[in-house]
């Protein structure tokens, strides 16, 4: 068998950059990427032989670990029965129902397949109902690459965006607002200047996408963030939309959304329902959701949303989240990886903060948890490298860049995540 080396050399001929998606080429780090063939609970193993504890697992959806013998079987069990029909299955009805148990605000749910296309749609029902165009949205926030949402900020404090992607008309990204991440103030001056033409805002409750950074809490009196743009929303008519791809179901509450008690109007979800198959679902107030095709104006549609492969590959997902203990567990070893490795970093004398939403963590080489993009920017990113690589040398998968989450799966044990910190330790003396 091919080396990853000559793997990558051999894709390089005939897929843009040798890679599928921009982070797997490992520009973010250096190097060659690993090329890897099999998955077995925590674990990953290379073509070239190597074993890595997973801290990647396929970017989240992998909460029970790989090949779980549930989520294989129901798997196996659907693709007999066939890969697609084009048509209703019982399957997504099921795996709709156990998705609006966990989250009540979903009061009407539309399976798609991917977290790209559940925020598309999102979007784009958002924009039917209100009648309005401008999408607001947070810097560092990422949202799935459609148009609208490869958007920076522009010039001016309080300008529409501009184009952050080659390819994004100019046309489409002046119809959203970009402001920073925490900043309530700032998103209250967008409100008053174009409050009756903002449709939604939307917003990863906790960034998982420029490491992990938490919203502002409610201190007291003083509002919180998230608190804050569920008054904005609703004193200006525009809709609130959670992206809950990332954090959905990494507590047993549901997410973000039930552990601070902020409603929104629309929840985009992915990942975890999908147990590593694609699958994006979006759903919200009924009298919202009604506006989707075939009730309603808004057009989606999708051959493969609600295919009988992802529905039972998610349903047997979340029927093991339900039993007891499993949420414990999973709280316990990511608290352990979190607290182990801050306490090897001030060990060794390197500034470390952590962040931690159940089981998704977040690293940053910085005394302090920074609360927006410039501030995860102005952190010792140069770090993160070496970090990478050393760890991966000891046998410890990480994300090939400084800007992801890490997650903690069911299959991680208490003895796995010891020897991480135990790697960790080592590579932070190093640093």
């Amino acid at each position: 068998m091919m080396n990853s080396l000559e793997l990558f050399e051999r894709a390089k001929r005939t897929l843009v950059g040798g890679v599928n998606s921009p982070v797997r080429s490992w520009r973010g780090v250096g190097g060659t990427p690993l090329f890897f063939q099999r998955g077995e609970g925590p674990f990953l193993r290379s073509v070239d032989g190597g074993r890595y504890t997973d801290y990647v697992c396929s970017w989240g959806p992998l909460i029970l670990g790989h090949a779980h013998p549930e989520v294989v079987e129901a798997v196996c069990a659907a693709a007999r029965e066939s890969t697609s029909f084009g048509a209703p299955c019982p399957k997504e009805v099921e795996l709709a129902e156990e998705v609006r148990r966990v989250f009540p605000s979903m009061e009407l749910v539309r399976f798609v397949s991917s977290g790209t296309e559940a925020v598309m749609t999102a979007l784009r029902l958002a924009r039917g109902f209100t009648g309005r165009e401008i999408v607001l949205k947070f810097d560092g926030c990422y949202h799935g690459h459609s148009d609208g949402m490869l958007v920076s900020a522009g010039s001016g404090a309080l300008t529409l965006g501009k184009p952050d992607s080659g390819g994004v008309p100019v046309s489409t990204a002046s119809t959203t607002l970009v402001v920073p991440y925490n900043d309530l103030e700032r998103t209250s001056e967008a409100f008053g200047r174009f409050g009756d033409r903002i449709a939604a805002v939307i917003v990863e409750p906790w960034a998982g996408n420029m490491g992990l950074v938490p919203p502002i809490p409610a201190n007291g009196s003083e509002e919180g963030f998230l608190e804050g743009l569920r008054r904005l929303t609703s004193a200006h008519g525009a809709l609130l939309i959670f992206d809950e791809v990332i954090t959905g179901f990494r507590v047993p509450e549901g997410g973000v959304q039930q552990r601070t008690d902020v409603t929104p109007d629309l929840t985009c979800l992915g990942k975890i329902i999908g147990g590593g198959l694609p699958v994006g679902a979006l759903g919200g107030r009924r009298e919202i959701c009604e506006h989707l095709a075939p009730l309603g104006p808004v057009y989606q549609a999708g051959t493969l949303s609600g295919n009988p492969l992802a529905m039972a590959s998610g349903l047997a997902v979340l029927r093991v989240l339900r039993r007891e203990g499993v949420y414990d567990t999973l709280e316990e070893r990511a608290k352990q990886l979190a607290e182990g490795m801050a306490g090897a970093a001030a060990k060794a004398g390197i500034p470390l903060s952590v962040s931690r939403f159940g089981s998704v963590l977040g690293f940053f080489f910085a005394p302090e948890l920074p609360r927006n993009l410039a501030e995860v920017k102005a952190t010792d990113a140069a770090k993160y490298p070496p970090f990478f690589h050393g760890m991966l040398e000891r046998g410890h998968m990480f994300a090939p860049s400084p800007f992801e989450a890490a997650f903690v799966s069911l299959a991680h044990t208490e003895e796995v995540v010891e020897r991480t910190i135990a790697a960790a330790a080592d590579v932070f003396s190093a640093l």
